[in-house]
């Protein structure tokens, strides 16, 4: 099925309860967005598949989570403070803001171009001349509001670590190559935000920062360029094994010179055919030595390793993953919806989640709300909770109940019914109804052994 149109999956986001806007009842902010109850374990649930493939399944990779404010040097060293900017244009007529290379590139399609010059809906626009806009957002430390008080929130995770290198490579023992990874909110006062939440103003980072030996030849780095396309391969493998992203819908592009980062010697996106075309969901950069060196020179501390085999002291070369966490969720949500018939010929609508990254792993309901069944189908509940995240629900038809499940993506549903209690003085079999989302199969099961039956059909859960 092609990826759904953008207004569904906001719909559906919202009516699930996965992704409110964020202070909706005073009108919004900003393109900032609230996750209710069923958004937050699905951004965990991402959260801890990206932990697990990138540190509990290596033993070269160590986890970190830096403070999100530090001292403003950070981001002097780093080239944040003179080089994260955007150019900037203003309309003279409507005052709407553009930022000038997303307009070149036609990504406003308010904005349509004509001979004499750019128009939008309110009237033919003249621009401003362009100026720079640093997109970290400043905030204050300290009683006094002055410049000696400046701080800023952060607009990536990666400095935390480099700032760390010496204290992770003194107290974990760690030898070259390895990396340090941290999962962090990060902060952008972008120009133009929205397309939901692909485009916010905060939002989660997934990032690792893999040290390595410096190339014996700098102009001709082999190894260090091995080493960068074995992570870019990685990278985009992830997505289609782990999270479970159609291939044919993503692609991997290198940025052209003109493109790279301040730090970055080369840059390989893995992008996302999304309903308004390719966007990004993870960069992978090659950013050689750059903030280590950075970061010793401007603190007067060198952020070096000591190689044993040379007995010298050296600057490691790094590659960066860098991954949205915000980005991967919308993507799961638009890459699991399926619209399909039932068997009456009405439309079902199914979120198709593998069940590592789909936020209720089992409901239990009871086939109806007679009393009979409720305290079997409450042991049931009690029984599957400590394990999977398990969801009770006995309002409504069980037709209806099952429709619910199917769309907020819930890969099993255990019924429990009259032959389970049993009724008119008989006995009950004391087994209950597996029903699968994808083909909606029944099978009937002893309560003894429904741990056992779900955790099968549970995998990497």
């Amino acid at each position: 099925m092609p990826a759904p149109d953008l207004d569904t999956i906001v719909s559906l986001a919202k009516r699930r309860g996965f992704i409110f806007p964020s202070a909706e009842i005073y009108g919004g902010f900003a393109n900032t967005y609230d996750y209710g109850p069923l958004g937050v374990e699905l951004k965990r649930n991402i959260r801890e598949t990206w932990w697990r493939s990138m540190v509990r399944d290596r033993d070269d990779v160590v986890g970190l989570d830096a403070a999100l404010l530090t001292n403003p040097k950070v981001w002097v060293a780093s080239g944040h403070v003179a080089n994260f900017t955007d150019p900037l244009v203003d309309c003279k007529s409507c005052q709407q803001r553009f930022r000038l290379d997303h307009l070149l590139e036609g990504a406003y399609p308010e904005v349509e171009k004509h001979a004499e010059g750019y128009r939008c809906p309110r009237g033919r626009c003249e621009f401003t001349e362009p100026r720079q806009f640093n997109m970290m957002f400043q905030t204050q430390v300290g009683p006094v509001a002055d410049e000696s008080s400046i701080a800023y929130l952060p607009p990536e995770t990666a400095q935390g670590i480099f700032i760390n290198f010496e204290n992770v490579v003194a107290s974990m023992r760690r030898k070259l190559p390895f990396g340090i990874a941290q999962t962090r909110v990060s902060f952008r006062n972008e120009i133009t935000p929205g397309k939901f939440v692909f485009r916010t103003l905060e939002f989660e980072q997934m990032e690792m920062e893999y040290f390595a030996m410096p190339p014996k030849d700098r102009e001709n780095p082999s190894e260090y360029m091995d080493l960068y396309r074995y992570w870019v391969n990685e990278r985009f493998q992830w997505y289609v094994d782990r999270v479970g992203i159609d291939p044919s819908r993503l692609r991997l592009r290198e940025h052209a010179k003109e493109e790279l980062s301040h730090y970055s010697a080369g840059t390989t996106d893995v992008e996302y055919l999304f309903p308004w075309g390719w966007g990004e969901l993870e960069g992978i950069a090659s950013r050689t030595d750059f903030d280590l060196k950075a970061h010793g020179e401007l603190s007067g501390h060198p952020l070096t390793y000591f190689d044993e085999e040379t007995n010298q002291h050296v600057v490691p070369w790094v590659v960066e993953p860098a991954a949205g966490l915000s980005r991967t969720l919308a993507v799961t949500l638009l890459e699991a919806y399926n619209e399909e018939p039932d068997e009456k010929g009405d439309k079902r609508i199914v979120l198709k989640f593998r069940p590592n990254i789909a936020p209720i792993k089992v409901a239990v309901l009871p086939l109806s709300k007679n009393e009979a069944l409720r305290p079997t189908a409450r042991r049931v509940f009690d029984l599957l909770r400590p394990v999977f995240m398990t969801q009770y629900d006995e309002t409504q038809s069980i037709g209806r109940r099952y429709r619910r499940q199917d769309e907020i993506g819930t890969p099993l549903c255990v019924t429990v019914d009259f032959q389970t209690v049993g009724e008119n003085g008989a006995a009950g079999d004391d087994a209950v109804t597996i029903r699968e989302r994808d083909s909606q199969q029944q099978t009937r099961v002893p309560i003894s052994g429904l741990l056992e039956a779900v955790g099968e059909r549970l995998p990497g859960c």
